[in-house]
């Protein structure tokens, strides 16, 4: 019951002492880092489940592929250097340059939320094509992946929002230091399970073949 409890902790809070640490020791995992383990591991599988889903609907005759919109280029830039400004972040509370991890920390909320209203224009955008056409599969499975993932990114925000105004109201640096790496480590797991969505959604015919292999298609 202990553990269970432990594990439901939020994530993000900083730890209270050695109790919070699985096994009941100091030198144990804390529970922040297993409830945060635990929750990628469930995401990995629910993205798997969709990438697996959508190739294997690009097998279909009537699959028509997503007009391409460069701007998710632009927006998978925004994300690339928010996992940095997070990884800087997160290196400079250990060592504890203070003033470097806010702006660190300030910078990645910044990119984040240019990423979310990058990724809205995309959908503006798409929106107003000529070929838009809501009963396309492409086209809706573009509005879940994209609004699936904007979502686990705007949780995030939650957990930066309250890790960055306790170190800017003069926290403990030695307790802010795994709030802001853990932080660090869901951006970055963001940042890949984008990439691979993105690849997946320029995805053309000619990689069609490949990836239905990789899926177990053909």
């Amino acid at each position: 019951m202990n553990i269970l409890r432990q594990l439901m902790e939020k994530p993000w809070e900083t730890p209270r002492g050695p109790d919070l640490a699985i096994g009941g020791g100091s030198s144990g995992m804390p529970a922040a880092t297993a409830g945060v383990r635990m929750f990628l591991c469930v995401v990995t599988v629910l993205f798997s489940l969709l990438v697996v889903a959508y190739a294997g609907r690009m097998g279909v005759e009537d699959w028509r592929p997503v007009p391409r919109q460069w701007l998710l280029w632009l927006n998978t830039a925004f994300l690339v250097m928010s996992s940095i400004a997070f990884q800087w972040a997160s290196i400079s509370v250990r060592r504890r340059r203070i003033d470097d991890a806010k702006a660190g920390l300030l910078a990645a909320g910044f990119f984040a939320v240019a990423f979310l209203f990058g990724q809205l224009w995309a959908w503006q955008q798409l929106n107003a094509m000529v070929a838009f056409d809501i009963t396309n599969p492409a086209i809706a499975f573009f509005y879940m992946i994209t609004a699936l993932h904007g979502l686990h990114l705007l949780g995030g925000l939650v957990a930066w929002g309250r890790t960055t105004a306790e170190l800017w109201h003069g926290s403990d640096p030695a307790r802010a230091e795994l709030p802001v790496r853990l932080c660090a480590t869901y951006w970055h797991f963001l940042l890949v399970v984008w990439l691979i969505l993105f690849g997946l959604l320029f995805s053309g015919s000619d990689n069609l073949g490949v990836l239905l292999a990789i899926c177990g298609f053909r």
